[in-house]
């Protein structure tokens, strides 16, 4: 099973320009099997055949990782299993993350992940973003934010700009059709601090997929993220 995964993960990045070394081909190994282990467990993801993980979720995971600044400190909001954090730090051990997911169990796993895989400067907090958002240490302290599959937009937007530095980018991976959404989000990400930089859009394994970029152009007001779940419940 090992031989063939590698052989497949090499193949599969080839194609994208992509070439592994034989650490990060072991590094993505370890994650998939111990993804496969824990989600007997915990339901991490619904998706676990080999050949769907690798395009669907390391593949796609680290479709901006050479948008990404060298040594830039990153934050992960509502990183689940680890997507798309844990497939870019393999890339780009330079990186350096931190992991959020309000779900205790998810929180446990990415921090199994990080002893396992020796991830230096990384970690994996479990709490709410609109709690750790109001944190000094935390607050637009981070060079970019990357979010996959956490929630619509105009909900996104809130719970990632106020970690992001003045200067920063988000970075919120996207399914093909975004236009409806963006323009749903236009008027939180103003008021924010952001701007809408660029879509880009990628094809992997034949399904076009959407990374929408936001610069962080002014501080966030205070009073964002609004607490109670209201950035869910009341977008902006």
């Amino acid at each position: 099973m090992k031989e063939q995964f590698c052989s497949e993960i090499k193949n599969v990045f080839n194609k994208h320009n992509i070439n592994l070394t034989e650490k990060q081909v072991e590094d993505f190994y370890k994650y998939y099997s111990l993804l496969i282990e824990w989600n007997q467990k915990f339901n991490l993801t619904a998706i676990t055949e080999q050949s769907e993980v690798i395009v669907k979720h390391f593949l796609d995971s680290v479709i901006c990782y050479n948008l990404l600044p060298e040594n830039a400190k990153i934050i992960d909001v509502g990183a689940g299993a680890g997507f798309p954090s844990f497939p870019l730090k393999i890339l780009r051990p330079d990186l350096k993350i931190t992991l959020i997911d309000s779900v205790n169990k998810k929180v446990t796993f990415q921090q199994e992940v990080i002893k396992q895989l020796n991830f230096a400067n990384t970690e994996a907090i479990h709490t709410r973003a609109e709690d750790l958002a109001k944190n000094i240490k935390y607050r637009e302290t981070f060079d970019a934010c990357v979010s996959r599959a956490v929630a619509q937009l105009n909900t996104l937007v809130e719970y990632s700009l106020p970690f992001i530095k003045v200067g920063g980018k988000m970075f919120a991976y996207k399914a093909n059709e975004i236009e409806e959404e963006l323009n749903n989000s236009t008027k939180a990400i103003s008021i924010l601090g952001g701007s809408v930089k660029e879509k880009i859009t990628f094809n992997v394994d034949n399904v076009d997929r959407k990374i929408i970029v936001i610069n962080k152009v002014s501080n966030t007001p205070n009073k964002y993220p609004r607490p109670g779940n209201k950035p869910r419940l009341m977008p902006l």
